[in-house]
């Protein structure tokens, strides 16, 4: 009875411990809102679809991916009020000021601008962010804004999952935020993040689990006074049996594709890429355009 008790005291612990795993990295999701309609041009539908894609998205690829309209910068410059709102707002996915990509519009002057801070500010740099920018801007021309801002937020997804190749060699055309660029580079590949942080990862909570789980059981199975000798064909009679032969159906798969960039520093569609940093310190990769 004692060894019983050891074992279920054991078990406990490991459901304490996996359960804590889960509920710290669920606290750490720092972002709540996604969508910033200042002008309007959204439906109340059209921004929790929105709000629900950018959430889930960004749960997958850690990064915060932001939409902001405006009738006017309030006298700013586009650049200028992107990196503004960063500094207030200080958005992230699992921490203030962290992975964030940024797509903002001004109905009033017709302006784009589209930047990637922190982790985005590697694999959303300014080539892709000009191919992101040249593939959403005819649905902003025909007032598609609901359309625009769901491919940017899947574009960017997409981005977010492929190594940023020629991001080391050519970070961006703006020298003025290659230094910052650099150091979080260097911050990041060191494991310096967080989120990187071996215990907070999921799959490494799951296999402890598993194998703490998987050799509690294996010691109730021993001490339980015997073997399990059925297998699936004990009570199968291979001479009657109309099980003849067994096959997998494929049924369908999906496909994403999306513009690989080229390790030059020409623009595409006439925008002009390059990001800068905030007037809080904060480097950032961008592209800005007219719709």
């Amino acid at each position: 009875m004692r060894r019983y008790k050891s074992i279920y005291s054991l078990m406990m612990t490991v459901l304490l411990v996996v359960t804590w795993g889960f509920t710290a990295q669920a606290e750490s999701v720092n972002q709540e809102q996604f969508v910033f309609d200042y002008a309007g041009i959204l439906t109340d539908q059209e921004i929790t679809q929105l709000e629900t894609l950018a959430n889930e998205l960004g749960a997958e690829s850690e990064t915060a991916f932001i939409i902001i309209t405006a009738n006017g910068m309030d006298g700013k410059d586009i650049v200028d009020y992107v990196g503004d709102f960063y500094d207030e707002n200080a958005p992230g996915y699992d921490q203030p000021y962290g992975n964030t990509a940024i797509l903002a519009i001004d109905m009033k002057e017709r302006d784009i601008y589209l930047a990637g801070f922190k982790k985005a500010e590697l694999y959303l740099n300014d080539q892709r962010l000009d191919l992101i920018m040249e593939s959403i801007t005819p649905a902003l021309s025909q007032g598609n804004y609901y359309e625009a801002f769901a491919e940017f937020i899947l574009n960017s997804h997409s981005y977010m999952g492929m190594e940023p190749e020629t991001s080391r060699d050519n970070p961006g055309s703006n020298p003025d935020h290659n230094d910052g660029y650099q150091n979080y580079e260097e911050e990041y590949y060191a494991g310096g993040t967080s989120s990187d942080n071996l215990f907070f990862q999921l799959w490494f909570q799951l296999l402890v689990s598993f194998i703490v789980g998987g050799a509690v059981v294996g010691i109730l199975t021993y001490n339980s006074g015997g073997r399990v000798t059925v297998n699936s064909g004990t009570y199968m009679n291979s001479n009657s049996s109309k099980v003849l032969h067994r096959h997998d159906r494929y049924l369908r798969k999906t496909v994403t594709r999306v513009k690989k960039p080229t390790n030059n520093n020409n623009n595409s569609g006439g925008f002009t890429g390059g990001g800068g940093i905030t007037g809080g310190g904060h480097s950032h990769s961008g592209s800005r355009g007219k719709f």
